[in-house]
């Protein structure tokens, strides 16, 4: 029960925790135009420009903090909210994926691996998923027999989210410096965009922390098992 607590419950409570600081912390910078007044769209131009990138298409798609840089079609997208607004929080998520289309031209190491590991990440979390979710439900011999799967899916996504947070903190890094380097935001204007995109740094550390944890208790399970069938 200890074990279940620490390895399954914590990070699941991290995870909430993490989702509820981004939309807090989103929902009220959101709220806050500013000074400029330059939308989304026109600080991620502004951003890729800076570093003599003009290949790169910026699109607006639905959905909420659906934003997000495909490097395999040097594609930058754009929520409608962070695309066309002008708030402190759509310009720091805007300035953001452009940090990443930065990383993408300057070769940056560890975007290269997670983009060398993302196609099995795409086969892995389902895996994980699905075998976690069912088999715990179904037990017994199945959940036994699915052990070794999970754990190999496992271990795929958490070298993935541990690859990921150098990047996404890169990335902001990169976001906040050019914003305030180009003149797009104040100083004092900062308070904002730290928020929001600190906040949204914490969702990928929750990430990462959830997959350990499960991680963990799976390869409890299967060693514990194994010493029974001694």
């Amino acid at each position: 029960m200890m074990y279940w607590l620490l390895l399954i419950a914590v990070p699941l409570a991290l995870g909430l925790y993490a989702q509820f600081k981004v939309s807090s912390a989103y929902s009220k910078n959101s709220q806050i135009p500013s000074r400029g007044r330059i939308t989304g769209r026109e600080a991620a131009e502004a951003v890729m420009a800076s570093a003599g990138i003009n290949d790169v298409e910026i699109v607006e798609v639905g959905g909420h903090l659906t934003d997000h840089y495909d490097p395999m079609h040097k594609r930058l997208a754009l929520s409608s909210q962070n695309f066309r607004g002008d708030s402190l929080a759509a310009l720091g998520v805007a300035a953001h994926e452009a940090g990443h289309a930065i990383q993408h031209k300057q070769g940056y190491a560890m975007m290269t691996v997670r983009q060398t590991i993302a196609p099995a990440m795409q086969f892995a979390a389902p895996v994980s998923y699905f075998i976690f979710g069912w088999g715990f439900f179904l037990g017994g011999a199945f959940m036994k027999a699915l052990l070794p799967f999970a754990i190999v899916a496992l271990v795929v996504m958490v070298v993935f989210q541990l690859v990921t947070l150098p990047v996404e903190f890169d990335a902001s890094r990169r976001a906040k410096a050019q914003l305030v380097g180009l003149g797009i935001l104040g100083g004092d204007e900062m308070v904002g965009v730290d928020q929001t995109l600190n906040a949204a740094a914490l969702t990928y550390v929750a990430a990462f922390v959830d997959s350990l944890g499960k991680l963990l208790y799976l390869l409890l399970l299967f060693t514990g098992g194994s010493r029974r069938d001694d």
